[in-house]
């Protein structure tokens, strides 16, 4: 089957004429050559490509997007977007599983190649819109006193100091320490009362209870209960989870199930916290619920463990490709129960979905005012269950909206990085404390455009964390790394298809400790000369940014936190 070329061919968007649309197909013949990195376009591989020109007067886009909106009838078809400048460089994309593909532009004067690629047509048509669209208003930033960050980072002596690619950490509250996960390496960072940062290697391994923790990693994730003190580290391997306890900060290991009945192929996450009350509960003295949640091919499914993490019930479909694309973020548990995993493309919107029966049932619930992203959501959620979500909208910008209702509705959607011109972020993570207090950390840039354009974006890029103090109706943004980038150039979210520019692989984390304190881990990928103006050296070593000064996100400890930490390594 041919497919009909795009009808029209080419069309116009201005501030008097807003909105035009077109249509193409029917689409028989996947074309999947973008799963490589770059679609080929050409008789036995097709594309559609609608030529479009924007008309606005100068400083239109100080208020205004270009939004561009693919859809078609079959949610099961899958159709990708890609915009061309006039000199046929990608300056932005959309090929996930959504439905529609959406992507935000600055409205300024130029020339489009739209390309739309059937990615797994279905035999399915598709229609395009291009529209000018007024941008939301945000409300003016907090007048709370920014609070500030130390930075420290693993020793070379530990193995794998530099291999810390999308790390995950938690905190013991008992103790202290946090335990910060990447790769095989399981490290444990204590402070003195200067701030000052100890790192030791606690991996799990044959000497101390679990070797199964340190053999092999395609996905690694480590939780930390802060009521149980609790901590578990994972690894994907296939098809298979190979997970690991510890009640001593990695002293000692105790080998689990894994993951129950078949973990998914990517993306596993763990979390916890208590069981919802007039459902089944515990089976054993360890008295909260254990979730694994794990993309598969068709569906994101989470299992939940009662008796600790040492087993697993069946795994539950949480949504269907047909709901939403199969990549998720980690898993978070109200006080309540409610258990929550968010998305970053579901129909068109960022969304959660949750679970109010121990995980028995499931339910998505989006953020209308969201378009969808590349890197995955996050969400904290409060000590009286609100919810914080923030995201990297399809602009690149961060936004951050909260619900009282367990996701039915959702307020103060805002970009939280505005008031310091970052234009692009990835890799959202949030926390919360007092319901009213909550903290969202990402990686991101003052440079606009393609971020992933190897070749030409040349941002740098620091780690931000953006914090309220009245429900998420105001956030004061702080740069948490001022004096030391974090990347120099593009950041790939792609996946296998990237280059070198992977390094910092698909996320980061953040976490409090008992006083409120935030703490964010990342991998640090500029180092070296590269940290004081040399070249972009693509390194991934392990960090931590630990709040110094300024109020916590518990309110009865703001006065504790007080002081500048001591830098606990050379060159950060």
């Amino acid at each position: 089957m041919s497919a009909d070329a795009a009808t029209p061919s080419s069309g116009s968007v201005s501030d008097t004429g807003p909105t035009t649309t077109w249509s193409a197909g029917p689409f028989a013949v996947p074309n999947v050559t973008g799963a490589a990195g770059t679609v080929s376009c050409g008789n036995a591989q097709l594309c559609d490509d609608y030529t479009l020109k924007v008309s606005v007067p100068v400083g239109y886009d100080a208020g205004h997007s270009l939004r561009v909106d693919v859809k078609w009838p079959d949610s099961a078809a899958d159709f990708d977007l890609y915009v061309l400048d006039a000199d046929g460089r990608e300056v932005a994309a959309s090929a996930s599983s959504s439905d529609p593909e959406t992507v935000l532009l600055p409205a300024v004067t130029a020339s489009y190649t739209v390309r739309v690629v059937p990615y797994a047509p279905l035999g399915d048509s598709f229609t395009g819109t291009a529209s000018l669209v007024a941008d939301p208003a945000d409300p003016p930033p907090s007048t709370a006193t920014p609070p500030t960050y130390a930075n420290s980072s693993a020793p070379d002596s530990i193995k794998d100091a530099h291999n810390a690619g999308e790390p995950s950490i938690g905190v013991d509250r008992a103790t202290g320490a946090a335990m910060f996960q990447a790769y095989t390496s399981t490290l444990k960072v204590t402070y003195d009362g200067a701030g000052a940062a100890t790192w030791q290697d606690k991996s799990a391994n044959a000497t101390n209870g679990c070797p199964q923790g340190s053999t092999t990693s395609l996905d690694p994730i480590l939780f930390t209960d802060p009521a149980t003190h609790r901590t578990f580290e994972s690894q994907l391997a296939g098809k298979t989870a190979l997970t690991c306890y510890t009640d001593d900060d990695g002293e000692t290991w105790t080998p689990t199930g894994g993951s129950g009945v078949n973990s998914g192929v990517d993306h596993q996450s763990i979390g916890g916290g208590p069981f919802t009350t007039g459902e089944p509960g515990a089976v054993t003295s360890y008295p909260n619920a254990v979730y694994y949640c794990s993309q598969d091919i068709a569906d994101a499914s989470c299992a939940v463990s009662r008796d600790g993490g040492l087993t697993y019930g069946p795994a539950v479909p949480m949504y269907s490709l047909l709901d939403c694309g199969g990549l998720h973020g980690h898993v978070k548990v109200a006080p309540d129960g409610t258990v929550y995993v968010p998305n970053k493309g579901c129909g068109g919107n960022q969304a959660v979905a949750v679970s109010e029966d121990n995980g028995l049932t499931w339910t998505v619930r989006k953020n209308p005012s969201s378009t969808p992203g590349d890197s995955d959501p996050s969400v904290g959620i409060g000590a009286a269950g609100t919810v914080y979500m923030g995201y990297q909208n399809s602009d690149g910008t961060a936004r951050i909206a909260v619900s009282h209702d367990k996701g039915k509705t959702w307020l103060y959607d805002q970009n939280v990085g505005a008031s310091l011109g970052i234009k692009n972020i990835v890799f959202p993570a949030v926390t919360a404390g007092d319901d009213n207090r909550a903290a969202f950390a990402f990686l991101g840039t003052t440079s606009g455009g393609n971020y992933q354009d190897t070749a030409d974006f040349k941002g740098v890029w620091h780690l931000y964390v953006a914090t309220t103090y009245d429900g998420g109706q105001s956030w004061v943004t702080v740069d948490a790394t001022p004096t030391d980038p974090v990347q120099k150039g593009s950041i790939c979210t792609g996946g296998t298809t990237c280059g070198q520019d992977r390094n910092l692989l698909d996320f980061i984390d953040v976490t409090l400790d008992a006083q409120g304190r935030v703490l964010a881990a990342y991998a640090d990928g500029c180092t070296g000369t590269c940290a004081t103006g040399g070249a972009q050296n693509y390194d991934a070593l392990a960090s931590v940014a630990r709040q110094s000064s300024g109020n916590t996100l518990y309110g009865a400890y703001d006065a504790v936190v007080a002081g500048k930490h001591k830098k606990s390594r050379g060159g950060r």
